[in-house]
């Protein structure tokens, strides 16, 4: 058998449904913006691997740091111990975090990291001796797949076999120059209907990624977060996507007036190497669990919490933004973004192109509606794919998100390709 045989035969893949989509391509090496299938053909990567990937696969730095890691300590229990990579991770990102942030707390990945947010801030109500159960969240969010996080994400089909087990979420529409007004007031209204009952207010700041790339601005999430420091509201900025230069500045939260709690990690954190989540929270939080009560203790943990060779991925990536005039690519991006969403702006096919930081995002219009199911999504699919360029649309919602290593002329060609298809009978 082949490769994809042989993974037929025994793997199970992530948000596949394997009687539509009974085999999957084989890669076999991966550099720089490529990678490499089985039969030695290359494919752009125009999505970073789920979002994963900043400087590039197989970076030669990220690789010689981890080696180097492996050979000095590859794991250590984290609870009662410590070790150096943990340490000067936490010293380093604490000092680019905005909001005065001073504690980090180690986990595993993206959802484990908001996990860990929306229990800090539960049991910090508890810990008071003030208990809050109620959530505010963005419709059509997602903040993971875990059942905690499951329960802040918009319900839908993902979420609808375990619907009776999720516990209840106060949702609002994310806010616009439209319905600013509106959505201030209700929020007002929410807070007042449950006072000293909201325990915190969770949102992806400026996009809702898997949600359909939903751009919004900083200034109404700014107003939401001064109602939320008024009354005592926990903010969380899930920044699982948007951190570490996405939207253009280091952290989305960069753009906002507004300080936040606790900011939410992962994703681009090790370069794309490997897992590893971080939520970093203010000293008020942390100072309602450091009490002489063996019951207010966070009893949360992995097995992997601070992973030596994670931190020394994450450390390494951390380097190459200091070294590699990273956000130079980064406004290089951003700028043929812009550009192509003004070329594809008349199209009678595309609906609301639209860009920021790294992101370019927009609909193909008159199939069907708006839909993480329309079936536009496989026709793309796998046109691009022939094409060479990994590009995975959300239903009719088409996006590219690549890592900063990318040139200018690979991202024409992307643009190209995408033009090539809305000019074909799609």
């Amino acid at each position: 058998m082949n490769l994809a045989e042989r993974d037929a035969a025994v793997i199970w893949h992530p948000y596949t449904n394997h009687f539509i989509y009974p085999l999957a391509l084989p890669i076999v090496k991966a550099e720089g913006v490529y990678l490499y299938d089985d039969k030695g053909r290359k494919i752009i990567d125009a999505i970073s691997s789920w979002w994963v990937n900043i400087h590039g696969h197989s970076h030669p730095y990220i690789a010689e740091k981890v080696h180097e890691q492996l050979l000095n300590l590859e794991h250590v229990i984290f609870a009662g111990f410590t070790h150096l990579p943990a340490i000067e991770l936490a010293e380093r990102l604490l000092k680019i975090l905005p909001g005065g942030h001073s504690k980090i707390f180690y986990s595993d990945n993206g959802s484990t990291a908001v996990e860990v947010a929306l229990k800090m801030a539960l049991q910090y109500w508890y810990n008071k001796n003030e208990p809050r159960k109620k959530i505010i969240a963005f419709s059509n969010s997602y903040h993971g797949d875990t059942f905690g996080v499951m329960s802040l994400g918009s319900r839908g089909a993902f979420s609808k076999p375990f619907e009776e087990l999720l516990f209840d979420v106060i949702h609002i529409p994310v806010p616009t120059k439209e319905n600013k007004k509106e959505i201030l007031l209700t929020f007002n209204r929410i807070i007042a209907e449950n006072k000293h009952e909201i325990a915190a207010f969770v949102f992806e700041p400026l996009v809702l990624g898997a949600g359909g790339m939903v751009i919004y601005d900083a200034e109404e999430l700014n107003e939401l977060i001064l109602l939320c420091k008024e009354n005592g509201i926990v903010t969380i900025a899930d920044e699982v996507m948007t951190g570490f230069g996405r939207l253009g500045k280091m952290f989305a939260t960069n753009y906002l007036k507004s300080e936040v709690d606790i900011i939410c990690l992962s994703k681009g954190i090790t370069g794309g190497t490997m897992a590893l989540g971080v939520t970093s929270c203010k000293e008020f939080l942390y100072q309602e669990f450091k009490i002489n009560d063996r019951y207010k203790t966070f009893f949360h943990g992995h097995s992997f919490t601070a992973n030596p060779i994670a931190c020394a991925a994450s450390l390494a990536s951390l380097d190459l933004f200091e070294q590699n005039n990273v956000f130079e690519k980064i406004k290089m991006i951003e700028q043929n973004h812009q550009q192509f969403v003004i070329d594809i702006s008349n199209y009678a096919n595309v609906l609301n192109p639209r860009s920021i930081g790294t992101i370019a995002a927009f609909e193909i219009a008159g199939k069907g509606k708006d839909s993480y199911f329309n079936e536009i999504r496989d026709k793309a699919y796998f046109y691009f794919l022939k094409k060479g360029i990994l590009l995975r649309p959300m239903g009719n919602t088409i996006y590219i998100l690549p890592p900063y290593c990318i040139t200018e002329a690979e991202l024409k060609f992307i643009y190209s390709t995408i033009i090539d298809f809305l000019t074909t009978d799609v």
